[in-house]
């Protein structure tokens, strides 16, 4: 049985070349007892055998902060009201449940289950060809390339067509093709569009080429495969699935493998996640005893890994092993994954199991999902509104023309100017009878009037967002010194949202706070050692090895009375239990203690790698008081006590999760005892620890622990107790059997670790700081103020949440608490109904309700909404939802705690789902990752819990507070600019098509066209473009200064004001007059004259393009020489370019702008065009701005006259926040 073992401590038949220890070992404690030498041999530091679905999770007093999405398992629990946490697989094939109960017994994990035959793919150990024989894997050439020299053309224009309005414009170009239809020529009517298609498929192309060389790059680097029992250099492309690898120190994997092997006799490899998953912090990972001796150039290695299909679960693993006859079970701490590095490994043997698209970290490269600007979807309904007014201009030129060819029935073989008949070859022109006529009309007429949807519009906006992107990451207010990163613009769709947010649902724990722990206090047997007396030691502990001072990297505050009873060690009642509590935060942890050199030789520094920073603190607080953490290996630790360094061996170590809310550890101690150490969240540990025991400790422990939370600090309790020779005996043997069971393998190390880590005595409870990051405080109170609601959905004990909202301004005096904190449905409910009643007497004053907490005599009292994990099982995904979203939209502050990552998202869907308002998630962790896709907009931070979250989110930057610019000021400046350049589009287009209409109903209806087609085709691509993407590029209608001075301006994104149906349909009505005056002008001017109709068609385009950049330079707010430039350049470039054109013989029109141009009448008929045209628009504009202001016209006046500077802080009066819209 022993045999059959993982190898957890160095086995008796190992050779330990590590014997620097004379402290005696535990192997000869229960060999009597036991009657099988070495018995306990085989067990494992970390469980190599765990459940594929449970994360490689470290202890956290949060249950939650620390689970990511896809981590845990369906049925990981068992407990009808854990978390359900769901793979990204199962979030594509059913439905999400955001509460959690009933969800665990939906389905049995991939642990609870043996693999059949059809679901695993069977690896034959160092034999590819075998392995590949019947079913052929994917080979580990990669590629995140989207096109191939042969696909790219077809691919990329099917892609582009999903526009609906591309297809419009091809469907114009296709019928301008027919001679019939052909208004313009064959070759300019397809320009335009050409040109959109070109320019998107030449920045695709270039994107595509980026990829083609990173490609390359990666799969020709080289790695050390067995080939004829010899280690040889290939390419990463040409490795197969089945051939067994060598991964040298700091060397990237080439794919997933099972570890078979390390330089380190215990089988342990350390790996850093950071290109898989952002984390850092180094992972252990470990080979079976079965194949960890073989060397592999020697002994030919045989063997078959049955092991699960590729799935996205990057911390799930699940698969068996046959080595010489024997079964193995493997899981998550015996994969080690693509894009993993080695580290603190001198080498690494192991055999490739999933190999290029197939690898985990592969099906995860899917990106962030792919989001739609709310404005965008706007301007969809002016799109289709415009269509139906092009189909009705059409109709009405069909019906005038049908009107026309009825009344002109006799003559029409005579009129000059409409002869159908051709007396030459005596026959009708092509004249196809009165039906066809006008349906070639209104054919005709689509054409002439296409430009009414603008095609220019999206480049135009793709190319805005660019260009704001570029501003937004070169803001060096958003740049973050302490980790030296810039914002990141990683969705390029959805810039003008940041002006419109409503709701800001925002993680605590390293998004409020720094993730940088501190130890601050402490409570042993009942005393609290507070900082108070506490002091930094200058120089902190050290101990001497070989001659050289070893001193951790970090030095914590040390309480003088607490550090000199760790120096008694045993000598007293409290430094035995002293001893203890240190011990355990010293043993009890997954930490890696890494030795670092300094610049002075004689010096060197250990740094404890752990993925969670709470570990790191702990380990760090040991060590300040004596209890240094040496050396870790999979079977053993050295922990230097006071300058004596004892070893103690890991007999068993059960790590964190979320359904026990501990971890516990098992040590055999140099006295020969065993014992076991617990830690854990105070609701899991009070309810393990033996009550009937010191009754004044456990009720003087509660009380510090109180203090601490209401402190804002995480707090963790600490208990112990020891272990007899058969009770250890029992635990070993169930260990054991769980460590290797192939079905429910999760389910019976739970329960073996709920059966040893009871009866406990307490030790003590630590407290840590998790300090707020700066600037919280203040962007809290601004976002307030800017008339957003700020929610916090955290992992953290309500306590410990409630103290950081009254730190950071969530929560402030003045406010009403509304707690529910229930354990059922019914009681959930009768308290949602009671809230609501408060919550409406409260809120509610002469009818008004006020959602944004300012005060004032008549002002309600703002009401805060205080709710656990536990009572949002039964509220969501039920009908109590509603009752929820009532309650929560009458607070001002929603606080959410112990909250699990999807019902982060769940949250975030009650109020999507509910409201027209827009929602922002931000986030550090990958437990926010399922909150940060299901916002609206997904924020990032670039915090201490890797970069899962930067990699889904929409935008990322560095510290909360730079949330304050991103919305108040690039999000307001980015919503107006983008607003007004639609509508300026609409317009400008708008007037064109109206000109050309004016024209046609004095051509008989013929569709014939003054303005030439090459000066129509340039219109929307040189005449006018430039300026409307420069202004909606850097103008701005207000500083930054008066942005943040005064955050209710950001209220006009939440109201709409600068795009919207009044607005637009006001667009309209300005365009038709302007077009009106633009043609008749010069039309009344020339009425029976012999002026030709290019020399007038050069006239109305001039005055056109004019007009309009008249009109958007009244519009412009902020003048520099860029916008000088395009705007005035724009109109002499349309003069040469009419020049030009004019000047080519082989063109309609040939010297006609010479000949107009030298009349007066010419220059006076485009001067009072454009005079009478903006006249309206000045009236209407003055009258609207002196009787009528906005909030931010008045800041602009404001502004402009330096009354800000003046005024100092007097309020302006600004318009008042609305509550929620209903769906």
């Amino acid at each position: 049985m022993a045999s059959e073992r993982p190898l957890l401590i160095p086995s008796p038949r190992i050779q330990n070349t590590q014997d620097l220890f004379t402290v005696p070992v535990l192997l000869d404690l229960f060999k009597s007892n036991s009657g099988r030498p070495g018995s306990f041999s085989g067990m494992e530091t970390k469980n190599p055998a765990e459940n594929s679905s449970s994360v490689e999770g470290t202890l956290n007093s949060s249950s939650s902060r620390r689970s990511i999405l896809s981590s845990r398992s369906k049925a990981s629990g068992g407990g009808g009201n854990s978390t359900r946490e769901v793979s990204f697989a199962d979030l594509g094939s059913k439905p999400v449940r955001h509460g959690s109960r009933g969800a665990d017994s939906e389905g049995l994990s991939t642990s609870q289950k043996e693999i059949s035959d059809e679901d695993a793919r069977l690896i034959y150990i160092n034999d590819p060809v075998k392995t590949n024989e019947k079913f052929e894997f994917a080979g580990n050439s990669v590629r995140t390339s989207k096109y191939s020299f042969i696909t790219f053309l077809p691919k990329n224009i099917f892609e582009q067509f999903h526009r609906v309005a591309y297809i419009y414009f091809l469907v114009i170009a296709v019928l301008n093709q027919l001679p019939q239809l052909a208004v313009f020529g064959r070759g300019v009517s397809v320009l335009p569009l050409a040109f959109v298609l070109s320019v998107t498929a030449i920045k695709d192309a270039y994107e595509d080429y980026r990829r083609h060389r990173s490609d390359r790059i990666e799969n020709n680097r080289l790695a050390s495969v067995l080939v004829n029992n010899q280690f040889q250099p290939k390419k990463w492309k040409d490795i197969r699935v089945g051939e067994i690898i060598k991964i040298h120190a700091s060397e990237t994997l080439p794919c997933d493998m099972v570890l078979l092997s390390t330089s380190d006799p215990t089988g342990v490899a350390y790996v850093q996640t950071v290109n898989l998953d952002g984390e850092s912090n180094l992972k252990t990972r470990y080979a079976k005893q079965e194949t960890l001796f073989k060397t592999h150039e020697k002994e030919e290695v045989v063997g078959l890994i049955k092991c699960e299909k590729p799935n996205r679960n990057i911390y799930g693993f699940q698969a068996n092993m046959e080595v010489d006859g024997k079964r193995l079970s493997l899981g998550p701490s015996n994969i080690i994954l693509r894009g993993c590095e080695l580290k603190n490994t001198e080498w690494g043997i192991g055999v490739a199991v999933y190999a290029g698209r197939e690898t985990k970290a592969m099906l995860n490269n899917s990106g962030a999902p792919s989001k739609r600007s709310r404005l965008e979807t706007h301007m969809n309904i002016e799109i289709i509104l415009l269509s139906l007014f092009l189909i009705t201009l059409c109709t009405v030129v069909s019906a005038c023309a049908l009107a026309w060819l009825l009344r002109h029935k006799q003559e029409l073989n005579n009129l000059p100017y409409y002869r159908k008949w051709d007396y030459s070859r005596k026959k009708d022109y092509n004249y196809y009878g009165l039906g066809w006529e006008i349906f070639f009309t209104f054919l005709m007429s689509v054409i002439v009037f296409q430009i009414m949807i603008p095609i220019s519009l999206y480049i135009s906006m793709e190319l805005v967002r660019v260009g704001q992107a570029y501003f937004m990451i070169r803001d060096t207010k958003m740049y973050d010194e302490a980790s030296n990163s810039r914002f990141q613009c990683r969705s390029l769709n959805i810039n003008e949202d940041l002006g419109q947010i409503k709701y800001v649902f925002s993680d605590k724990t390293g998004t409020l706070t720094e993730n940088k722990m501190e130890f601050q206090r402490v409570s042993i047997w009942g005393v609290d050692y507070s900082g108070a007396k506490s002091q930094i030691e200058p120089v902190g502990y050290s101990v001497q090895v070989e001659g050289k001072v070893i001193k951790p990297k970090m030095n914590v505050k040390t309480d003088p009375e607490l550090l000199q009873l760790s120096e008694r060690r045993n000598d007293t009642k409290e430094g035995r239990h002293v001893f203890d509590f240190f011990l355990a935060l010293a043993a009890c942890n997954t930490i890696v203690p890494l030795v670092t050199d300094t610049s002075d030789p004689t010096v060197k520094m250990i740094d404890y790698q752990g993925e969670s920073p709470d570990e790191q603190a702990l380990v760090y607080a040991a060590a300040a008081y004596g209890f240094m953490l040496i050396e870790r290996t999979s079977g053993y630790i050295v922990i230097d006590i006071q300058g004596e360094r004892q070893r103690f061996n890991v007999l068993g170590l059960h790590e964190f999760d979320s359904d026990r809310k501990r971890m516990s550890v098992i040590l055999g101690c140099p006295d020969k005892s065993v014992k076991v150490f617990v830690k854990g969240a105070d609701t899991s540990m009070f309810g393990v620890i033996d009550k009937s025991l010191n009754k004044n400790i456990l009720h003087a422990t509660k009380s510090h622990l109180h203090d601490y939370s209401s402190l804002g600090l995480r707090t963790l309790v600490v208990g112990m107790r020891e272990l007899g020779a058969s009770e250890f005996e029992q635990w070993h043997s169930s260990f054991e059997e769980a460590s290797t069971a192939v079905i429910g393998r999760a389910a019976l190390l739970r329960k073996v670790a709920n059966a040893v880590e009871n009866n406990l005595c307490i030790l003590g409870a630590s407290a840590i700081e998790d300090k707020l990051q700066q600037g919280v405080p203040e962007a809290i109170e601004s976002l307030r103020i800017a008339g957003i609601k700020v929610w916090v959905l955290t992992g953290d004990k309500q306590e410990t949440a409630i103290s950081i909202g009254y730190s950071s301004k969530l929560l402030t005096s003045k406010m009403t608490q509304i707690v529910i904190n229930n354990n059922s449905k019914e009681s959930c409910r009768k308290s949602l109904e009671d809230a609501i009643v408060m919550s409406k007497k409260l809120t509610t004053v002469a009818g008004v309700t006020d959602n944004t907490g300012g005060s004032s005599e008549a002002s309600p009292t703002p009401v805060a909404l205080i709710i656990d994990g536990t009572s949002l099982v039964y509220i969501l995904d039920s009908e109590l939802e509603e009752q929820l979203f009532q309650l929560a939209s009458k607070c001002s502050v929603v606080l959410c705690c112990r909250v699990a990552p999807l019902q982060k998202a769940g949250i975030v869907a009650l109020v999507k789902n509910r409201t027209a308002d827009m929602t922002l998630a931000i986030g550090d962790g990958a437990n926010d990752v399922s909150m940060i896709q299901m916002a609206d907009v997904g924020v990032g931070i670039s915090g201490q819990e890797g970069r899962q979250a930067v990699m889904a989110s929409d935008f990322a930057m560095g510290q909360f507070r730079f949330l304050v610019h991103l919305l108040l000021v690039h999000g307001h400046w980015n919503y107006q600019r983008m607003g007004y350049m639609i509508l300026y589009n609409f317009y400008r287009n708008a007037v064109m098509v109206f000109v050309l209409f004016w024209f046609v109903l004095f051509t008989a209806f013929t569709l014939t066209t003054a303005i030439n087609e090459w000066s129509s085709m340039l219109y929307s691509i040189i005449y006018t473009s430039l300026p409307t993407i420069v202004v909606g590029i850097l103008d701005k209608d207000l500083s930054r200064r008066t942005l943040l001075k005064y955050p209710q301006l950001y209220g006009a994104g939440q109201r709409h004001e600068c795009y919207n149906a009044k607005l637009f349909w006001l667009t309209m009505v300005d365009t038709f007059w302007q077009s009106v005056a633009i043609f008749f002008i010069p039309l009344l001017a020339y009425w029976g004259s012999s002026i030709d109709i290019s020399s007038l068609g050069d006239l109305w385009i001039l005055a056109v393009v004019i007009l309009v950049n008249l009109h958007l330079a009244i519009d412009v707010i902020r003048w520099n020489w860029t916008t000088h430039a395009v705007i005035w350049g724009s109109i002499i470039a349309t003069f040469i370019c009419v020049i030009i054109i004019d000047a080519l013989p082989f063109l309609i029109g040939y010297w006609a702008i010479f000949d107009v141009a030298k009349t007066a009448t010419f220059w006076l008929c485009l001067l009072a065009s454009v005079i009478v045209g903006l006249i309206p628009r000045f009236v209407v504009k003055y009258l609207y701005q002196y009787y009528s202001p906005c909030d931010v016209q008045i800041a602009r006046e404001a502004e402009k006259f330096g009354t800000l500077r003046e005024v100092g802080d007097v309020q302006i009066e600004m318009n008042p926040i609305l509550g929620p819209q209903r769906r």
